[in-house]
C-alpha cells in the first residue's frame, strides 16, 4: 500500500495516489469522508502487475479519514498518517493529513 501526496502551488489542492496491492481481488475502491463514505463514488484501477490504483483531488489544510473496500472487506492503510477511532463503524479509519 501507498499513499502519493502532490501539492499544486496555483491551488490549495492535493493530488492524492492510492496504490494497493491486491492481486487476487476483483474490486477496490477508497471511501472516506471526502466522498461522503460512498462505495461506488472512487474506485481503483486494476492495473496489470495486479494492484489497484486511483487519484484524488483533495483540499490542502485538511485532514480526511478513509479505507479501501476490497472485494466487499474493509482494510487501513498502514501508511497512513494517523488512525482514529470512529464509534460508527466501531474500527479504526485510516487519516490522511494534507
Amino acid at each position: 500500500m501507498s499513499i502519493k501526496k502532490k501539492f499544486l502551488k496555483t491551488k490549495p489542492v492535493c493530488k492524492v495516489t492510492f496504490t494497493l496491492p491486491a492481486e487476487d481481488a476483483k474490486t477496490a475502491a477508497v471511501v472516506g469522508n471526502f466522498n461522503e463514505w460512498n462505495t461506488e463514488a472512487t474506485p481503483l484501477k486494476k492495473l496489470k502487475n495486479g494492484s489497484f490504483k486511483g487519484t484524488v483531488d483533495l483540499e490542502a489544510g485538511n485532514s480526511y479519514e478513509f479505507r479501501y473496500l476490497v472485494d466487499g472487506k474493509y482494510l487501513n492503510d498502514q501508511e497512513a498518517d494517523a488512525f482514529a477511532w470512529n464509534d460508527y463503524a466501531n474500527a479504526e479509519n485510516s487519516v490522511l493529513s494534507l
